[in-house]
């Protein structure tokens, strides 16, 4: 069944953002930068936006993605904020209130420093930037970037090894910029 199918018979997909051969299951949608077995989606992530509509994903899965998302990048001699911009167009395709699962390693741990191809170093407070509530920043961290708003629903981590979260889709509320 192709995407834009599975999207209208389910009144939404299930997502997995970099799934490799190992997507998370048959129900899921596979987006890969390769093609692979499993991936229905070949596109690099780092290109905005992705070829899926608006408010399409019910819920979202990034397995060791995250840590290879460019932070920052110089286009044409301006700089963009790529993994805001990732984040951003996550947020786009997801359903309001909807999840994002992410699993990575931590930014200081022994796993984010051997692989070379690891570019973008998260720890526990960064994704305070991304919400415009968050209780232990007063919402403080948020306004530096002014990225489309999530909440942090559940955070664990451990400095020598991985950290998992999930954030939900947060709707736009003018009050966040103020």
């Amino acid at each position: 069944m192709k995407v834009d199918e599975l999207i209208k018979a389910r009144s939404g997909i299930r997502l997995d953002v970099g799934c490799g051969a190992n997507k998370q299951g048959p129900d899921w949608v596979g987006m890969d930068i390769q093609s692979l077995p499993g991936v229905d989606i070949v596109h690099d992530w780092n290109v905005h936006p992705w070829p899926l509509p608006d408010e399409c994903v019910l819920v979202a899965m990034c397995s060791h993605v995250l840590e290879h998302v460019p932070p920052v990048v110089l286009d044409n001699g301006k700089t963009r904020l790529l993994f805001i911009e990732f984040m951003n167009d996550l947020w786009r395709v997801l359903k309001p209130d909807a999840e994002l699962a992410i699993a990575m390693p931590h930014g200081s741990s022994q796993g984010y420093l051997q692989d070379p191809t690891h570019c973008n170093s998260c720890n526990e407070t960064t994704w305070a930037y991304f919400d415009p509530l968050e209780p232990n920043t007063a919402g403080l961290l948020y306004k530096f970037y002014r990225p489309k708003p999530w909440r942090i629903k559940f955070l664990t981590w451990a400095p020598n090894g991985n950290m998992e979260v999930v954030l939900v889709k947060r709707r736009e509320d003018p009050s966040y910029n103020a």
